[in-house]
């Protein structure tokens, strides 16, 4: 699935076979995000992480998003 790009944010829903596997995946994208100052809006349920991402001093999407969301999906 590619991101989805609405409303000056940029969204991507990941499946997991289970909740540990998804918080594991969350936890990574928390050390990515620490390390590029740039944090996402996570929702974390049973087997799915949906991330947005968004630059809000800017009020749009941004390079730091794009780099955000390439940097996830390298995962």
């Amino acid at each position: 699935m590619m991101w989805k790009e609405e409303d000056n944010t940029i969204t991507k829903e990941f499946t997991f076979p289970d909740f540990a596997q998804a918080l594991a995946f969350v936890n990574k994208i928390g050390a990515l995000a620490e390390q590029a100052n740039h944090h996402p809006d996570i929702e974390l349920g049973w087997g799915r992480v949906k991330i947005t991402l968004t630059t809000h001093s800017a009020g749009k999407v941004t390079v730091k998003d794009r780099e955000l969301a390439t940097a996830i999906d390298a995962l």
